[in-house]
């Protein structure tokens, strides 16, 4: 099982929303500066993210994104299901046609690893973890790091 970029950005840019969204709507920019993830992917990414409602948009000065419901209510298997990302540890996409167009050996184990890991993903909110202290820690090095730099990292990525 592999979890592209994609999903693993959306994730890591809906952490950083619901650790920062106390002051109010937080910038794509911001996030971006946080989490080294390059403002173009955050906006196709927010895009999706938008249309699956879970952020709204505020226009305007001091505008930004929040989250479209609590941190308890919403899950990382739909931050990842947003952004059409694939929780598939079959080689054949779950489709079954392994073995030209036959079924392998293993298929149904890689189908029950891939139900385990979406159930895995559905039983965590954001809001467990913004709850863990280690993640807390995370994210009080970064917003100190982003206060003495004021500068921003951004690398190059363009969502598939």
């Amino acid at each position: 099982m592999r979890l592209t970029t994609k999903g693993r950005y959306a994730v890591t840019a809906m952490l950083d929303l619901a650790l920062n969204a106390d002051g109010g709507p937080i910038s794509l920019a911001d996030i971006s500066q946080r989490q080294a993830i390059s403002l173009s992917y955050l906006e196709q990414l927010f895009a999706k993210l938008r249309r699956n409602n879970l952020v709204t948009s505020v226009r305007g000065p001091g505008g930004g994104y929040l989250l479209s419901r609590s941190g308890a209510d919403i899950y990382i298997v739909e931050i990842i299901d947003a952004v059409n990302e694939s929780v598939d540890a079959t080689d054949c996409g779950g489709m079954a046609d392994c073995q030209d167009g036959n079924t392998c050996l293993t298929h149904y184990l890689w189908c029950d690893l891939s139900e385990q890991i979406h159930r895995f993903l559905a039983g965590i909110s954001l809001a467990n973890l913004v709850a863990r202290r280690e993640i807390q820690a995370v994210s009080a090095r970064q917003r100190r790091r982003e206060h003495e730099i004021g500068g921003t990292a951004i690398p190059c990525e363009t969502i598939e």
